[in-house]
């Protein structure tokens, strides 16, 4: 009778741990950055995405709470710190947060977001390589050291100027969020000169007749490559396996949404940014085929490559060591 008693209590207790919902958190908390590298977090807010993907797993009164912050660090501090359960970034800065929780959190991405062209622009006409810029020069972008632009920078400046020269102009950059440096740049009133920044930033100061392009990020990385990812914790993933579906099905369908709705994903873009951006002009970097919406990794090992040879991660990873088993059959590089 007693073995009865404890094999029906397993088998209880082990019905509960199956349920949906069972433990999992009540509320998941996606902090991203700005700009249509996040398109999709701004589709999943407006159309409440994974509130309904969560609803079809049972869990029906999951809250969604989405956090904008202005650079990396900060979204990297957030999911650290547990006052987030997600974070969407760059790719550099998420290979950077992969090594150093190695063995402790063990971030791992859920999804690539999309490949698109970073710029660096400039007011100054007579930056037109990197070879123009000085010590009195000052380069805007999101995280010095560490976002996606600043690695992009190290990156272009080893091929410029040679082996182990990959920091020779980080003394001049400046960390700004991207509305900021787009301020700072076009108001002509500030030490900043360049900004390397993102869609649509880039473009909105390319409107300005002051401003050109000194570089793509495309010529750096020798065509499209993952411009962003999102990512959380293993614990997270294992402890809520509900949840984590849920946000993995709502970045899936807000990517097949953004291919299939360019004008209204643009709608969204402008409602959920307060952007004041003309709808047509969103419209026509949706539909730049330089700008890739896809779950897909690309290239991400040209980054994670050259972050290993120049000491920046201690392990050098393969795209799948990046991401959780779920993006694995997919074609990534």
């Amino acid at each position: 009778m007693v073995k009865f008693l404890r094999a029906a209590t397993l088998a209880l207790f082990a019905g509960l741990l199956a349920s949906p919902g069972y433990a999992e958190v009540g509320e998941v908390r996606l902090a991203r950055q700005l700009g249509l590298g996040y398109l999709q977090l701004y589709v999943m807010e407006e159309l409440r995405l994974v509130e309904k993907h969560a609803g079809q797993r049972g869990l029906k009164d999951l809250k969604v709470s989405y956090k904008p912050l202005g650079s990396p660090a900060a979204i990297n501090d957030a999911l650290l710190s547990g006052s987030a359960d997600y974070g969407a970034a760059g790719v550099t800065p998420f290979i950077i947060l992969w090594d150093k929780t190695r063995g402790n959190a063990e971030v791992k991405a859920i999804a690539a977001l999309n490949a698109q062209p970073a710029f660096l622009n400039a007011v100054d006409p007579r930056l037109k390589s990197l070879r123009d810029f000085k010590d009195t020069d000052r380069i805007a972008l999101p995280s010095v050291k560490l976002s996606l632009q600043a690695i992009l920078l190290q990156m272009a400046a080893e091929q410029v100027f040679g082996p182990g020269q990959q920091n020779k102009l980080d003394h001049i950059t400046v960390s700004l969020a991207h509305p900021d440096g787009v301020a700072a740049l076009t108001s002509g009133r500030t030490e900043i000169n360049a900004h390397f920044t993102s869609p649509p930033f880039q473009y909105q100061e390319l409107q300005n007749e002051k401003v050109h392009r000194v570089l793509s990020s495309y010529e750096i990385t020798g065509g499209p490559a993952s411009f962003s990812a999102i990512w959380t914790t293993a614990k997270f993933r294992q402890d809520n396996p509900n949840v984590y579906a849920s946000v993995q099905a709502a970045v899936e369908e807000a990517t097949s949404y953004i291919n299939a709705n360019r004008s209204e994903a643009a709608r969204i873009f402008i409602k959920r940014d307060n952007s004041k951006l003309p709808q047509e002009f969103i419209e026509q970097m949706l539909n730049d085929p330089d700008i890739i919406y896809s779950t897909a990794p690309q290239n991400v090992e040209k980054y994670s490559d050259f972050l290993f040879r120049t000491g920046a991660i201690k392990a050098q990873p393969k795209w799948r060591d990046l991401f959780f088993p779920e993006r694995h059959a997919e074609k990534g590089s």
